[in-house]
């Protein structure tokens, strides 16, 4: 058997786009993050029978998008403002691992404001949770 090849992945010139749920252009907030991870979570359900038997199943995965950012209140279209002024409500991130280029994933959100401040003499750096949808594998567009 031949193994399978591998490219790993390394984040440099990625692309992050939010824009409005239906339509819109959206905002490149690359420039302010210094991470996206989406993440599943599931659980494990078993139950038992009297007569020793035994049933698993795992549980439907719920996403979550982790945004760290770096904090920028002085630009209005920072991210640090975006999330603030837009705190309960839903938009499209589009994140493309390599801009330009491998396949990109899209994702419904439901916008949080992340934290405000930090210590002295560091970067006021912070991270937000976002409840998502589980994200869509968009393939690469033939060239």
């Amino acid at each position: 058997m031949t193994p399978h090849d591998v490219k790993p992945l390394i984040l440099k010139e990625t692309e992050a786009i939010i824009k409005a749920a239906v339509g819109g252009v959206g905002d490149d907030f690359r420039k302010h993050l210094s991470g996206v991870v989406f993440t599943p979570s599931s659980s494990q359900n078993s139950w038992s029978g009297l007569g020793g038997n035994t049933h698993t199943d795992t549980s439907v995965p719920t996403w979550v998008c982790q945004l760290d950012y770096v904090q920028d209140w002085d630009s209005p279209v920072s991210l640090s403002r975006f999330l603030y002024e837009n705190e309960g409500q839903t938009f499209v991130i589009e994140f493309r691992p390599r801009s330009g280029t491998g396949p990109s994933f899209q994702a419904e959100v439901s916008v949080v404001s992340g934290a405000i401040g930090g210590q002295v003499n560091s970067w006021a750096t912070t991270s937000v949770s976002l409840g998502s949808t589980k994200p869509e594998l968009i393939p690469a567009t033939a060239a």
